[in-house]
């Protein structure tokens, strides 16, 4: 089969390989659509040490069951089933997993992943073995492209889900890039009352609000805090997202908070951050880190199908696999205007 196979820094092969041999519990899945995350590009030269090559990246993906192992429940899936599938392999068996807390098992393998712990081959190729435990059935009238889109989605509604919010309550999304526009959609579904969208750039704002935002402040503005705060009754927002992970960002959204308010946070660019403690003790704000997400996938395709969440216009760009390379150094030199781009085999 053909795939695209990262071989060094920032570079990649579209080359022929094996298909992957099944095992018993597992399915082969032929790959519909494939989307690169932001996760993909950035760790393309190295930095992160969770994209050693080579390794064949994606976890964004459906296809069609092609083939099923010996174990699989053949009265569950078949040969020709549409399906999507979650980034996270779990094991099902550990003392996370039968909490439901399956993105903190504690053999935890991402889809398109290899660090030093492991090696897990992803779904930029014609086909990708994965678990039939992680599998979920896509609606006939869902596309590929849009049901690829599921795992992100399920980042900002697993984010939404973990946040102690009543109905009306107010919010802020620090940083409107894709998982931000997602949330602020996610938010809105939720019954959230006012969302602001903060942001450097003025046409992600201008897509935020398209998107279900009611005001955008652009973060070179003055005082973007103190801007929130009289947007919020002179208290601060019930809520805060953060989706970007650097100090700058999460100070905002520490800053832009009611005291007793949420911080979920989401971005984890950077390993490492200040944070004001003094601020969080004496205003009581409750921090809560978000991780991936932990079954939602049927809620988020639920919600695609109604049109409640719409990924179309988050959507850049529908490529071929064998321009991949292409496509990801756009995306790692981080062109202007550019969001999600779905690579086919």
């Amino acid at each position: 089969m053909k795939a695209l196979q990262l071989t060094g820094k920032c570079e990649f092969e579209y080359k022929d390989v094996p298909v992957p041999e099944i095992k018993a519990n597992e399915v082969l899945i032929q790959v519909g659509a494939c989307g690169i995350c932001g996760s993909d590009s950035h760790a393309i030269d190295g930095s992160s040490g969770r994209r050693i090559p080579p390794i064949i990246m994606g976890h964004e993906a459906a296809g069609v069951i092609s083939e099923l192992g010996s174990e699989v429940d053949a009265t569950r899936w078949k040969k020709g089933d549409r399906v999507t599938f979650d980034s996270t392999v779990y094991c099902g068996d550990c003392w996370y997993c039968r909490r439901g807390d399956i993105n903190l098992c504690d053999d935890r393998m991402v889809l398109g992943v290899s660090c030093g712990d492991y090696h897990r081959d992803g779904a930029f190729a014609e086909y990708v073995a994965v678990p039939a435990r992680i599998l979920y059935a896509i609606p006939d009238d869902l596309s590929f492209e849009k049901a690829a889109m599921t795992e992100p989605v399920s980042v900002a509604v697993h984010a939404v889900n973990l946040t102690p919010m009543k109905l009306g309550d107010s919010a802020v999304v620090v940083g409107a890039g894709l998982i931000g526009l997602l949330l602020i959609q996610a938010l809105r579904a939720a019954g959230c009352g006012k969302i602001i969208a903060v942001d450097l750039e003025s046409d992600r704002l201008d897509l935020a609000k398209e998107l279900g935002a009611d005001l955008g402040i652009q973060a070179t503005s003055e005082d973007v805090p103190g801007q929130i705060v009289a947007q919020t009754e002179g208290r601060g927002a019930d809520h805060t997202f953060e989706v970007v992970g650097i100090t700058p960002t999460i100070d905002t959204a520490i800053k832009s908070v009611r005291k007793g308010g949420t911080v979920t946070l989401v971005g984890n660019l950077q390993p490492v951050i200040e944070l004001p403690l003094q601020e969080v003790v004496t205003r009581q704000i409750n921090l809560i880190g978000s991780c991936a997400s932990a079954g939602e996938y049927p809620e988020c395709l639920d919600l695609m199908a109604r049109g409640a969440i719409k990924v179309d216009r988050i959507i850049s760009e529908v490529a071929k696999l064998e321009d991949g390379a292409e496509w990801f150094d756009r995306l790692y030199n981080k062109e202007k205007g550019l969001n999600k781009v779905i690579l086919q085999p």
